[in-house]
């Protein structure tokens, strides 16, 4: 599957080269290496041979399909144009270790909003730039790590369910995009905002969880009634594993989800705490030659990097005790004042 990562802070900036290419495990270098803390026998009385079996099915692809990263910055807002930070975004089909361009943007851009996605393309689902995480909507970043099953048998009925103006932003043709505009389609009507609208305007995070939450019922039902259709005997469906996250420049939502009873979803995890490692500024910072790295990381050092949250498909530094496990079905949230809330996903299955 996919690996992301996710970066949110109100006050500290993260150098894209700090935290995409430096770290010892970074986005960029988890193309074929994988570091999957905490995730062995994570369900009572699983067979271990099984549960091993599971976690490199769902984690241990060779993520070479394309790359993306998408920051914020006020600049639109500096000339009038719009009120709050707006994303750039910049996606290509190369790995993002060999790519000039992104290295040389990397090293000179920090934000305190960004996401990033190396990809492993599902079935066959075209591998091409518009196909690339993370998909840009408005002042919206979206992106997804897993698999809508079936979806070649319900995509038709995903369309059916947008509104006319969501599926006009349908550009490619992945599962993902498709659930993101089915997501804001349902967004929109929570919030009583008509049209296009409903990319622009900042959403509480209580009516971002509800519309992923109906858009990922409405697959769900979908899958239910195309396997009516389809009759006795036919397959059943994969599950779906959604891990997803969704930002509008100040607030983050992610998800870890799959509608099975005892199959878990891709790996997942989030920090507060990583943030000092992953900054030059302070010690620490793995695979940097200078002399501060030499000097522990101590208590002050850590305080005086400001608030922030990390949501990540997999640690991007090696100490485990920075990271959590995003648990399956859980939904994490965090708005402007940086503090995190954790609660279940819910949907029916």
């Amino acid at each position: 599957m996919c690996r992301w990562f996710a970066y949110l802070s109100a006050t500290e900036a993260a150098l894209l080269e700090d935290v995409l290419i430096e770290p010892a495990h970074s986005l960029a270098k988890q193309i074929h290496e994988h570091y999957l803390p905490y995730l062995e026998h994570y369900e009572p009385d699983a067979d271990p041979d099984a549960t091993k079996k599971e976690i490199d099915q769902r984690n241990r692809w060779f993520n070479a399909d394309g790359f993306g990263v998408a920051w914020y910055t006020a600049t639109r807002e500096e000339y009038g144009e719009c009120v709050g930070m707006r994303p750039i975004a910049y996606r290509t089909l190369r790995q993002p270790l060999t790519e000039p361009a992104f290295r040389s943007i990397a090293a000179n851009t920090a934000s305190n909003t960004l996401f990033a996605h190396v990809r492993a393309a599902s079935g066959s689902t075209a591998i091409t730039e518009v196909n690339c995480h993370p998909f840009q909507f408005g002042r919206y970043l979206f992106m997804h790590n897993g698999m809508v099953g079936g979806f070649p048998l319900i995509r038709r009925g995903m369309v059916d369910a947008m509104s006319v103006e969501a599926a006009g932003h349908v550009a490619g043709t992945t599962d993902s995009e498709h659930l993101a505009m089915l997501f804001f389609t349902y967004l929109a009507r929570i919030g009583g905002i008509y049209g296009s609208q409903v990319l622009e305007v900042q959403h509480s995070l209580g009516n971002v969880k509800s519309a992923l939450e109906v858009a990922i019922t409405t697959i769900i039902r979908l899958q239910h009634e195309a396997l009516a259709e389809a009759g006795a005997g036919a397959p059943a469906f994969e599950p779906s594993s959604l891990n997803i996250a969704i930002t509008d420049g100040a607030r983050l939502l992610a998800i870890r989800f799959r509608n099975h009873a005892t199959e878990h979803p891709p790996s997942l995890y989030f920090s507060t705490k990583a943030g000092p490692t992953l900054n030059r500024k302070y010690p620490g910072h793995p695979d940097k030659d200078h002399p501060r790295n030499l000097v522990a990381l101590d208590e002050s050092a850590a305080a005086a990097h400001g608030d922030h949250l990390i949501v990540a498909s997999e640690p991007t530094t090696f100490k485990e005790e920075e990271w959590e496990l995003v648990l399956k079905n859980e939904c994490i949230m965090v708005a402007e004042d940086m503090q995190v809330v954790r609660e279940p996903v819910h949907v029916a299955f």
